[in-house]
């Protein structure tokens, strides 16, 4: 076994990297070459898509036998925005004071490097009585599209016969502090486009023409004032927001022809993506029939119920914080939706205080810790050599 590798440094190797998705910009060959060294198995993986561009990823593993417990993340960022407006530079990885500044500190640099150092102790600790597999999935494409990233590397590994048997996802689940809120599900999440149709006129001669925007307001006046259910024991309610209507009309005594609104839904277990699609046309159809509507669906709802690999979490994270972490499905998508057709998953990294945010940043204190509680969560899923 390689030198032991320090969890700080090597998060700040990976922030130095500007790897402003989907550029990888060699942050998967510092990830690579450190696993490498600790004897993994690596493959680096690029994949394609029409209008998307190219994407590389890494799949390493240790190991050859079951069972095989991966960490999945990215190393992409989002966009930094107006650099000027960073007091320290988003790709120095400078450390100020007690804390790690750089774009990707907190989503997710620092958990993909304590994941690192967390296998390297327990493979050192373990030595050749360990038996199972360790592994790591890591795309460039998390922050964009999500075409050429964690889904295409799922398919791979299936066609090579690799089977995972539990997951844990590095995402900043914590809202406040480490040891806050662990993730066992998602909501699902689609956008609607809703196009409707009319007929052009005079403003002084409505009863002429047939004035699209009436009839797309009240369409989003009934989807937006009709609950669709009142949560349950893992989701909150099913909740959709409206985030445009535009008419594109400069004309002050003219009624438009078309109007236009998008809207996004986020909905629990007690719906599919089919069912809420089937909900709005229907909401629709009782004011008016023309209109079209277009829909992208992120993802489908999904539960990992209370369990084995949610107990091992919860528990290494009292040990490490002193915290009983809330189990909790709140927030927006993550890579897990691809990753719970294959196995069990829960999500847990660090503080999401700053994530996507100018300076983002997290205390050095919170590296080591996540990195002694993703350990613990190794040492107990594989208690029985």
């Amino acid at each position: 076994m390689s030198n032991s590798i320090d969890p700080i440094e090597l998060s700040r190797d990976l922030i130095r990297c500007q790897s402003v998705t989907p550029a990888d910009g060699g942050a998967l060959s510092v990830l690579e070459k450190t696993l490498s060294s600790l004897g993994f198995t690596c493959h680096r993986l690029s994949f394609s898509a029409e209008n998307t561009p190219d994407v590389d990823n890494l799949y390493a593993r240790y190991g050859s036998g079951a069972p095989n417990f991966c960490f999945a993340g990215h190393t992409d960022v989002v966009p930094v925005g107006d650099e000027g407006g960073w007091a320290i530079p988003p790709f120095e990885g400078r450390i100020e004071g007690d804390r790690l500044y750089g774009r990707g500190a907190s989503d997710m640099k620092t958990a993909v490097a304590a994941f690192a150092v967390a296998s390297q102790r327990f493979l050192a600790e373990r030595g050749d009585s360990f038996t199972g597999s360790i592994s790591f999935l890591i795309t460039g494409d998390e922050e964009g599209p999500a075409i050429n990233g964690t889904k295409k590397v799922l398919e791979w590994l299936t066609k090579q016969g690799e089977k995972l048997d539990a997951c844990i996802v590095g995402e900043p689940t914590n809202p406040e502090q480490l040891g806050d809120m662990i993730k066992i599900g998602r909501r699902g999440s689609l956008v609607v486009d809703l196009s409707v149709r009319g007929v052009q006129g005079h403003s002084a001669y409505p009863h002429l023409a047939d004035n699209p925007v009436t009839k797309l307001v009240k369409m989003l006046h009934v989807l937006d004032n009709t609950p669709l259910d009142n949560g349950n024991d893992h989701f909150q309610a099913t909740t959709l927001a409206i985030t445009t209507v535009d008419v594109d009309n400069p004309a002050t005594n003219v009624t438009p022809a078309k109007a236009f609104a998008r809207f996004n839904v986020r909905f629990n277990d007690e719906h599919t993506s089919e069912s809420i699609i089937a909900w709005v046309k229907k909401t629709c159809d009782a004011i008016s029939t023309d209109y079209d509507i277009s829909v992208h669906i992120t993802g489908e709802s999904f539960l990992t119920p209370p369990g084995p690999l949610s107990d091992i979490l919860s528990q290494a994270v009292k040990k490490s914080t002193g915290r009983t972490p809330e189990l909790s499905t709140t927030g927006g998508t993550s890579d897990a939706r691809f990753i719970k057709d294959y196995c069990p998953v829960a999500e847990f990294g660090m503080s999401g205080q700053t994530m996507h945010k100018t300076d983002e940043n997290v205390p050095l204190a919170d590296i080591k810790a996540l990195t002694d509680i993703y350990q613990t969560v190794l040492e107990e899923y594989f208690k029985n050599p």
